[in-house]
């Protein structure tokens, strides 16, 4: 298969670019950015070629990696889709339900490959993990815990300078990878009701369709002493965490570019695929009416 990368930020240079120029059984063939300068120096310290032309690389390639913000993700991605190329996506697919909607019904109707990248699902002990958890069921209630310290005091994350992070804040950056461990797991949500906590902290409690319910607290401003993920399971069972990350993302995105390879290869779907993308998207709009207008919102 060969592979376009669309972007040339941070998360493009430090974990997209090297993993398709690693990855066996693909070829790392360009890159086009919104910064040709950034293409071209990105391009070539991996083997690949810059592309000015977008249209010439999604006429090169049979496959793109997205590592663009949101807000310009949907358009490309479904630019992408009409040039027949498979989508390796990144969270949340979208900021409107109506553009994460375009991205899912141009891969359905092109019959196109589509994973979306949320990283923790993608870990080698959380995978499994998750897979069992959701054979196992019974499950009563959860908790997913994402305190982060972008924007806190002293941060020096390179995703500091994210324009859309600091004006989406964490309900729309670490609320899907929270919802990707969840909904497998305890199902469908059904229901959503969301309260502000400190700064961009934000709580949710969720309502799922086999009659479990469970909790979320999400932030990109908390202390630095006070960040980290969990995720809690109690039920029949007894009670369950998630596994302690060990490895960073690079790992994970080789693991979600099999996953491509093996959905376009059998055309069978991937869990984690746009229509999934799509009902993260769904879920994270219903929160934002929920802080809008108060109480519960069905979703």
């Amino acid at each position: 298969m060969r592979i376009g990368l669309l972007g040339t930020g941070p998360w493009a240079e430090r974990v997209h670019a090297p993993v398709l120029a690693e990855h066996p059984g693909i070829e790392f063939a360009g890159v086009w950015g919104r910064r040709p300068e950034a293409s071209e120096t990105l391009a070539r310290a991996h083997g690949a070629r810059p592309y000015a032309d977008l249209d010439q690389l999604l006429a090169d390639v049979d496959a793109v990696s997205i590592a663009l913000p949101p807000t310009v993700q949907a358009d490309l991605a479904v630019r992408a889709a009409q040039a027949d190329c498979h989508l390796l996506l990144d969270k949340p697919v979208a900021l409107t339900v109506p553009d994460a909607r375009r991205v899912a019904e141009a891969v359905e109707r092109h019959g196109l490959a589509s994973v979306v990248f949320f990283t923790v699902r993608f870990g080698g002990e959380q995978m499994p993990w998750i897979e069992k958890q959701a054979a196992t069921g019974g499950w009563f209630t959860g908790r997913s815990d994402w305190l982060g310290s972008v924007f806190a005091a002293g941060s020096t994350s390179p995703y500091a300078a994210s324009p859309w992070r600091a004006d989406k804040g964490a309900l729309w950056d670490v609320g899907p990878h929270a919802l990707s461990l969840l909904l497998p797991v305890l199902g469908d949500a059904v229901q959503v009701t969301a309260v502000r906590g400190p700064r961009d902290t934000v709580h949710l409690v969720l309502r799922h369709a086999g009659g479990a319910s469970s909790t979320l607290a999400l932030s990109l401003t908390a202390p630095a002493e006070a960040g980290g993920t969990c995720m809690e399971l109690r039920g029949s069972a007894g009670v369950v965490q998630l596994p302690e990350r060990g490895e960073g993302p690079v790992r994970a995105l080789h693991r979600a570019v099999d996953a491509l390879l093996r959905s376009a290869d059998t055309g069978q779907a991937h869990p984690c695929d746009a229509a999934f993308g799509l009902r993260v998207v769904e879920i994270l709009a219903g929160a934002e009416r929920s802080l809008a207008d108060g109480g519960p919102v069905e979703v």
